[in-house]
């Protein structure tokens, strides 16, 4: 069940984990998932969406998801 409104969730971070970070991490984990979108993920990342293309590819998350038959398809010229 998705709710409308936002939901607020506040967790107790080791102090060697930043925020900043977290919320990276917690974006690229939801959009890995499905549950956010690229722009949704970003947004919750705080960040550009091409910077957290950059950050998702670092965490070995592809961002282009295309099928096999799709991609031999878009390789032949």
């Amino acid at each position: 069940m998705h709710n409308a409104e936002p939901t607020l969730l506040e967790v107790a971070l080791p102090p060697f984990v930043p925020s900043e970070d977290a919320r990276l991490l917690l974006g690229v984990k939801l959009f890995e998932t499905g549950h956010l979108s690229l722009g949704q993920a970003a947004r919750m990342a705080a960040i550009s969406k091409r910077g957290f293309v950059e950050a998702a590819s670092r965490q070995g998350v592809a961002v282009v998801n295309y099928p096999a038959s799709e991609l031999a398809e878009e390789m032949v010229w």
